[in-house]
């Protein structure tokens, strides 16, 4: 993965959106926009990013959680990663 994408989260919360919203949520460097997000995941995945959302967490780091189109599943992705 790319400097900007740290990791995939695989947590209960992660693993139901990504089946009930098409999203996935990873940890990404503190100081990266969310353009770079973007640019990195659909580089990355070679997938179409819908949406990007992010959030500093109690413990200091930032997620993302992006939203893929319908042409390519979250769980594709997920399992690309070694996720399912």
């Amino acid at each position: 993965m790319s400097n900007i994408i740290k990791y995939a989260l695989s947590t209960e919360k992660s693993l139901k959106m990504m089946e009930s919203e098409n999203k996935l949520i990873f940890v990404v460097d503190k100081n990266s926009s969310k353009a770079e997000i973007r640019e990195a995941i659909q580089t990355t995945f070679k997938a179409k990013v819908v949406k990007i959302n992010t959030l500093i967490d109690s413990k200091g780091r930032k997620k993302a959680y992006v939203k893929f189109t319908a042409d390519k599943p979250a769980i594709d992705i997920a399992t690309q990663l070694g996720l399912m």
